[in-house]
C-alpha cells in the first residue's frame, strides 16, 4: 500500500504538505471522538502559516493498493487544535471528524 499525506488551506488551496514530495514521518491516531494527526517536520516547512491557518486547513490521507480502489481520507480540523513543538520539530493537528470514500465512485 502506498499512503500519502497532504495539509492544505481549505480556502486558497495552497498546500503546506504533502509527504510524496516532501518525505517525512507522520502518525495518525484515532483520539476519543477525533484524529491525532502528527508529523516531524525534517523539511522546508512554513510552520507559521500553517498555524495561522489552523481553523482553514484540511487534511488529507491518499492510500494506493494494488487490489483494490484507491481511498481518500479527509479530516475535518475545525476548531481542533494545531500545535508546534519547536524543541521536537513536531506539529500535531487534532481533527474532529473524518470522510473515507473512494474517489472513483464521485465523477461523471
Amino acid at each position: 500500500m502506498k499512503e500519502v499525506l497532504v495539509v492544505r488551506h481549505s480556502v486558497g488551496g495552497r498546500t503546506f504538505i504533502h509527504t510524496e514530495q516532501q518525505p517525512m514521518e507522520y502518525s495518525v491516531t484515532r483520539m476519543g471522538q477525533g484524529w491525532r494527526i502528527t508529523l516531524i517536520i525534517t523539511q522546508d516547512v512554513d510552520i507559521h502559516e500553517i498555524v495561522r491557518w489552523k481553523q482553514e486547513l484540511n487534511v488529507f490521507l491518499f492510500r494506493e493498493y494494488d487490489d483494490q480502489p484507491a481511498k481518500k481520507i479527509w479530516f475535518y480540523v475545525k476548531e481542533g487544535p494545531v500545535t508546534y513543538d519547536d524543541q521536537l520539530k513536531q506539529i500535531t493537528i487534532l481533527a474532529e471528524s473524518r470522510i473515507e470514500y473512494i474517489p472513483d465512485e464521485f465523477g461523471i
